[in-house]
C-alpha cells in the first residue's frame, strides 16, 4: 500500500508512527510511506530553539506547547509504544499551580479548581476572588436545574453563567479558557470543548452532586490537589518538544519524508488511487499517485486542496474561524523580577483590559531550561478578543509585554531590555488556534461525512477533534487504523 501523508506536524507525523506500529501489531506488510511536508522543517507550530550565549550559558525554548498532558492518554501511549517514555521529565513538584490577575496582584486560583469545577469547598469559601454574593451563587449550584434535553450545545459562558454564576465566570472560568483557546467564552462550545463537564450535567444533574460521585470513587484525588492545571499529568522531553518531532521523524524515517515539497492538488484516478501534483522549492514539477491520501494541514491549506474534490468540505472547513496569537518568550535575570510567583504562571480576565492574556515561567516547570540565575517568561497576546496587537511591529509588541510583566510580577523597567534578558523572541502563530464555536460538532459531521464518500482519502487537522497533542495523536491513531482496515 502507497500512502501519502500531507503535512508534516504533529498530526502527519503521528499518522505515520501508528502506521507502522499497528501495521506490526496487525502482523500486516508495512505500507510505503511518503511524507510531504512544504516548509523547511518538520513539527508545524511545534518547535523548539536552543540557544547558548556568550557566557557558554544554554536556554531551550519552546515556540508551541512545552508539555503534554498523560489524560487522555494517547500521546503518553505513543511514547511508549516508541520506548522513549523514560526519557520524559516531569513539572517541578514546587510551585505547580497558577495565579489569576486582579489590578497589579496575583491571587491563587483556589486549590482544587479545575477549569470550571470546584472539588473543595473549603478554598472557594476563603479565595478573594470572588464577593460573597458570588461564593453564595456557586453553592447554589447543586441547586441549579439541568439543562433540557433538547438543547444539544451551548457556549462556555451561558453554561458557567447558568450554573455558577456570572462572578465565578468572570473572575475564574473566563481567564482560565482564554488561556487554553484564546478563545470568546461566549461563542466556544461546551460540547465541543468540554464534554467531560457538559456529560457531569446530563448524568448527574449539577456539577456539585457530580463532583462528589468522583471524591467518593476516587477519581478526583488528582484535582482536589490541582489548582487552575493538574501539572502531575503533564510531561515533556529533555531538549524540548523538537525532540519529540526528531524522534518520530526518526522512527518513520527521513528517507520517506520531503521538506520544501508543496502538495498543489489531488487529482482521483481509477480504481480509487488519487494523483498528487507536486512542487518543490526550486519550482520542480511532478505527480505522484498513491492508494490512500491523508490531508494533516492546516485547515486553509486542507479546504484548497479538498475543493475539487469535495465542495461541501471544503466550504464547511473554511467557516471554522482561527484565532492568532504571539507569544513573547524573554530569557530574564532573575535579580531582575521582583514580584517573581512561586507558581507555573498566571492568567488574565479579559474584564481587566490587559493586554497579555497569560504568562508561564517555562523555567520554573522545567528547571532544566535555563540556568538558575535566569528565569524564562512566556506572554501570550492576541487572540479572539485582541486581534488588534498583532499588527504592530515585534519591538512594539514585546514593549507592551515589558511593560504589563513590571506591573505583574515587577519587572525591572529602568534598564536597557538587552541588559536584562539573555535572549527576546516574538513567536507569531497566525490563524493557528481554531475556534470550536457553538455548532462546531454539527460542521464536524459534515465534513466528515463528505470525507467518508471519497474512498482512500483521511482528513486529519486540529480544526475538526481536539487542539490538544493528545486529541490531535489519538485522531492520528484512528485514521491509522481507517486505512489499515
Amino acid at each position: 500500500m502507497n500512502v501519502a501523508i500531507i503535512g508534516g506536524g504533529l498530526s502527519g507525523l503521528s499518522t505515520a508512527a501508528h502506521l507502522l506500529l499497528l501495521s506490526k501489531k496487525q502482523n500486516k506488510p508495512l505500507p510505503n510511506i511518503t511524507l510531504f511536508e512544504a516548509a523547511d522543517r518538520l513539527g508545524g507550530v511545534i518547535h523548539t530553539e536552543t540557544l547558548t550565549d556568550n557566557s557558554g550559558r544554554t536556554f531551550v525554548v519552546d515556540h508551541g506547547a512545552d508539555m503534554f498532558a498523560t489524560a487522555p492518554s494517547a500521546a503518553i501511549d505513543l511514547c511508549e509504544q516508541l520506548g522513549v517514555a523514560d526519557q520524559l521529565l516531569r513539572p517541578n513538584p514546587l510551585g505547580r499551580g497558577a495565579m489569576i490577575a486582579r489590578g497589579n496582584k496575583l491571587i491563587p486560583i483556589p486549590e482544587g479548581f479545575v477549569l470550571m469545577r470546584p472539588t473543595k469547598l473549603g478554598s472557594m469559601l476563603t479565595t478573594p476572588l470572588l464577593s460573597l454574593s458570588g461564593k453564595l451563587r456557586l453553592l447554589r449550584e447543586r441547586f441549579v436545574p439541568r439543562r433540557a434535553d433538547s438543547v444539544t450545545d451551548e457556549s462556555v459562558g451561558s453554561f458557567v453563567r447558568r450554573r455558577l454564576g456570572n462572578e465565578c465566570l468572570n473572575n475564574i472560568v473566563a481567564p482560565l479558557v482564554a488561556g487554553i483557546y484564546t478563545a470568546d467564552v461566549d461563542r466556544l462550545s461546551m460540547a465541543a470543548t468540554m464534554k467531560p463537564i457538559w456529560d457531569m450535567e446530563t448524568n448527574d444533574g449539577s456539577l456539585a452532586k457530580a463532583t462528589l460521585r468522583r471524591i467518593r470513587t476516587g477519581e478526583d484525588s488528582t484535582e482536589q490537589a490541582s489548582s487552575g492545571a493538574r501539572y502531575e499529568k503533564f510531561r515533556a522531553f529533555p531538549n524540548g518538544m523538537k525532540q519529540w518531532m526528531d524522534m518520530l521523524a526518526d522512527f518513520v524515517g527521513r528517507e520517506n519524508i520531503r521538506l520544501n515539497t508543496a502538495v498543489r492538488s489531488i487529482v482521483p484516478r481509477p480504481n480509487h488511487r488519487y494523483q498528487l501534483n507536486i512542487e518543490t522549492e526550486c519550482s520542480d514539477q511532478s505527480s505522484q499517485e498513491f492508494d490512500q491520501v491523508v490531508v494533516s494541514t492546516p485547515a486553509h491549506v486542507a479546504a484548497n486542496l479538498l475543493q475539487s474534490l469535495s465542495e461541501e468540505a471544503a466550504s464547511t472547513l473554511r467557516s471554522i474561524s482561527f484565532a492568532s496569537t504571539a507569544i513573547v518568550v524573554m530569557a530574564v535575570r532573575r535579580d531582575c523580577i521582583s514580584r517573581l510567583p512561586a507558581t507555573f504562571g498566571f492568567v488574565v480576565p479579559p474584564k481587566e483590559n490587559r493586554r497579555v492574556l497569560a504568562g508561564s515561567f517555562a523555567s520554573t516547570k522545567f528547571p532544566q531550561r535555563a540556568p538558575d540565575d535566569h528565569v524564562i517568561v512566556r506572554a501570550f497576546v492576541g487572540g479572539v478578543l485582541q486581534p488588534e496587537i498583532l499588527d504592530r511591529s515585534d519591538s512594539e509588541i514585546t514593549d507592551v509585554v515589558r511593560t504589563e510583566l513590571g506591573d505583574l510580577i515587577g519587572l525591572d523597567q529602568t534598564q536597557p531590555l538587552e541588559d536584562i534578558t539573555a535572549l527576546v523572541r516574538v513567536v507569531r502563530w497566525n490563524e493557528a488556534m481554531p475556534q470550536y464555536e457553538v455548532g462546531h460538532l454539527d460542521k464536524v459531521q459534515r465534513i466528515q461525512a463528505a470525507i467518508d464518500s471519497l474512498e482512500g482519502l483521511h482528513l486529519n487537522t486540529n480544526a475538526l477533534g481536539g487542539v490538544g497533542i493528545a486529541p490531535v495523536i489519538a485522531a492520528s491513531e484512528r485514521t491509522a487504523e481507517r486505512i489499515l482496515k
